[in-house]
């Protein structure tokens, strides 16, 4: 059987701006540790998958920078979107690369495809690994598709979540990383959106509902004929678009190298979970038992970070008095001090040519800001 990594990292981080940006998104930025996220995520599946068979998909505007900056993936693997049309045409177009680059060599059915996300805090590594690989052989002798479920810590309204079969919580899968306890993998009975705050705590206490992950694993054959049976407008594509990667597959091509973007423009913009996932009449999930965080927004450093006695965090040329649980980032290079005094549950970040201040309540409209500065002066602050 073929192992394959698909990560997905064209998103452009706005709820990180305004450290992040267009053209240096949070999955190219070393928020977590001295590598950037695209690179740890990477390093996570070291010695489950070569790094020959890992493949990133992008936006053509990132292309350059992530060939740059993770060059032990060849080059050829970094693949552009011809344009934005969500997760769900995201991995048929990463269908089509596998398939015409494994032509000949494996038929669809002895492929597996771990989709993994280039911009989430995982630990302890081992454990991941030992759920990624656990995942891989299930869907590789079952015609199933496989994800990893979160078990909530907070009643959180920013994830998605999986309702379970029966209680996750009742299988001792919460063990420490010293404990080498059995996985289970459980099917999933339903798809649950983003909550409100009610029901996300709801679900907490249900013992029944995990954080949606959105790693998924599955077999190609799996994929391309669920594809074409529930989203057939997008699926039934797949080998139009692989025909058009045949003979590329061994160069670094840019985005108008291969002519498939008068197909994937057609393409609805909708998601994996809608898509396929909420569809497919075999779901299951692992139980994850390491760590993991979405780092979507400022706010989630706190949780990945050490807070001082304060409970602040701060990054860079800071004065701070009176200040609590708030964060403090400054990224110019010594050129500016940043004065904080008496704030409360706020975020404030600093770099060279703009400032965010914020309630933490109010991250997620950090998106918001960010729409308003390309309505009102373009793309030169973003």
């Amino acid at each position: 059987m073929k192992r394959i990594a698909v990560i997905m990292a064209g998103g452009s981080g706005e709820r990180f701006w305004p450290l992040s940006r267009m053209e240096k998104p949070k999955q190219l930025l070393p928020l977590l540790s001295d590598k950037i996220m695209l690179e740890e995520a990477i390093d996570r599946i070291n010695g489950l998958i070569d790094r020959q068979d890992i493949y990133i998909i992008t936006s053509e505007l990132l292309v350059k920078a992530i060939r740059w900056a993770v060059p032990t993936v060849p080059s050829e693997n970094v693949i552009a979107e011809p344009c934005k049309r969500n997760t769900a045409p995201c991995l048929a177009l990463a269908a089509a690369v596998i398939k015409a680059k494994y032509d000949g060599q494996f038929a669809d059915d002895e492929i597996s495809i771990a989709v993994l996300t280039a911009d989430q805090d995982i630990r302890p590594v081992r454990e991941f690994r030992k759920t990624v690989a656990s995942a891989m052989d299930f869907i590789e002798i079952d015609k199933s598709i496989c994800t990893i479920g979160i078990p909530p810590t907070r009643p959180e309204t920013g994830y998605g979540y999986l309702e379970m079969s029966s209680s996750w919580a009742n299988l001792n899968m919460l063990g420490t990383p010293e404990k080498d306890q059995e996985i289970n993998i459980l099917p999933v009975k339903s798809f649950r959106e983003k909550p409100d705050l009610d029901t996300a705590k709801v679900y907490m206490e249900s013992g029944v509902h995990l954080w949606n992950s959105g790693m998924f694993f599955f077999r190609l054959d799996t994929f391309c004929e669920g594809m074409l049976k529930h989203l057939p407008e997008v699926g039934s594509k797949i080998n139009d678009m692989a025909d058009e990667y045949r003979d590329f597959v061994s160069d670094a091509y840019d985005v108008d190298s291969v002519n498939v973007g008068y197909i994937f423009e057609k393409f609805p913009n909708i998601s994996i979970d809608y898509g396929l996932m909420e569809k497919f009449e075999q779901i299951y999930s692992v139980t994850a038992k390491f760590h993991w965080d979405d780092v979507g927004s400022w706010d989630s450093l706190e949780r990945v970070k050490c807070p001082d006695q304060n409970g602040n965090i701060t990054e860079g040329v800071i004065s701070e008095i009176d200040c609590k649980n708030t964060i403090v980032v400054n990224k110019t290079a010594g050129k500016i001090a940043v004065g904080a005094i008496g704030l409360d549950n706020f975020v404030v970040v600093v770099t060279k040519d703009a400032v965010l201040i914020c309630p933490k309540e109010k991250v997620q409209d950090v998106k918001k800001c960010v729409q308003e500065l390309k309505n009102n002066s373009g793309n030169q602050f973003v």
